[in-house]
């Protein structure tokens, strides 16, 4: 999800869209309000077959009466995914994540949205976030100052807040260790924000992070690849206990990605529990994590 178009993270897809006609584009807006256009941006990649793929998902699109199968008849476009759908159409940059990736909590999001959806990380892919979830609270979290700044003039409409992140990627195996010892760090005694002491919790986050019940947390940041980054161990921590803290009916899907790296792979049997897993493709897994109803549970996962 980081920005930078040549990180070795990034790994950007680029596509074409120099045949996509503005006369799509608007039938498209008005059949669907706009939300799968930026879908279909996944589908080119500058090729001739992927641009048919272009053409004939927005015939489909137009000719049907509502949004297709599965979505709401009536899904009135915003301001927000309208600016999404121009941005995305006239840029050579689509989100790291893939097609299939995005697909699965694209299908949650339009079950739950409007919904409360939190984001670790502010990327190429914010305004496709933010678009997905309609009228809903969408909320990221971000490590660089620098790169936040630059987001928020070019989009001021979008929520950010800035993280200092307190751990390292080489801290990871020591950290674990700790928390598992530590009784703070424990499902029924953890607590959010400033009044947590396990090593594991995110601190100094804005207030209606902790107290806000989200339905949906996707955790594609920090960066996790290299010694001296922060990685996502907290960051995944953070998302289990407020999971685990969640007072509101229903349960809270929570998203991470680049579960093809150990440490991502490691604390999310640790605390987002493999039997909370429901799906994945690619290096993306979706876990629905109920609220706890054992109070005096001394650990995540069973």
């Amino acid at each position: 999800m980081k920005k930078r178009l040549f990180d070795s993270e990034m790994k950007a897809h680029r596509f074409n869209l120099d045949k996509l006609s503005l006369t799509g584009v608007l039938a498209a807006i008005v059949a669907t309000g706009g939300v799968l256009l930026i879908a279909a941006a996944f589908l080119t990649r500058g090729s001739k077959s992927a641009s048919a793929a272009t053409t004939a998902l927005l015939c489909s699109l137009t000719s049907s009466s509502g949004g297709g199968p599965g979505y709401p008849a009536q899904y009135d476009a915003t301001p927000m995914q309208l600016k999404a759908i121009l941005h995305y159409a006239t840029s050579r940059v689509v989100p790291q994540q893939t097609l299939a990736e995005v697909r699965l909590s694209f299908d949650v999001l339009m079950e739950l949205s409007p919904c409360n959806f939190l984001v670790f990380g502010l990327g190429y892919d914010s305004l496709m976030w933010a678009g997905l979830n309609p009228r809903g609270t969408t909320v990221f979290l971000e490590e660089d100052p620098k790169w936040l700044h630059t987001v928020s003039e070019r989009n001021p409409s979008l929520r950010a807040f800035h993280v200092n992140y307190n751990t390292q990627l080489s801290e990871a195996d020591d950290l674990l260790s700790v928390a598992r010892d530590d009784p703070e760090c424990a499902p029924d005694r953890v607590r959010l924000g400033s009044r947590s002491r396990c090593r594991l919790m995110l601190p100094g986050l804005p207030d209606e992070i902790y107290d806000k019940e989200w339905d949906v947390i996707m955790i594609d940041a920090p960066r996790g690849y290299f010694p001296e980054a922060p990685g996502r161990m907290g960051a995944i921590f953070t998302a289990a206990a407020m999971a685990w803290r969640r007072v509101k009916p229903g349960v809270t899907h929570v998203f991470l990605h680049d579960v093809d790296r150990r440490v991502e792979k490691l604390y999310a049997k640790e605390f987002l529990c493999m039997s909370n897993k429901v799906e994945g493709t690619g290096r993306l897994w979706h876990f629905k994590i109920s609220p706890s109803s054992n109070t005096s549970r001394s650990t995540f996962c069973s």
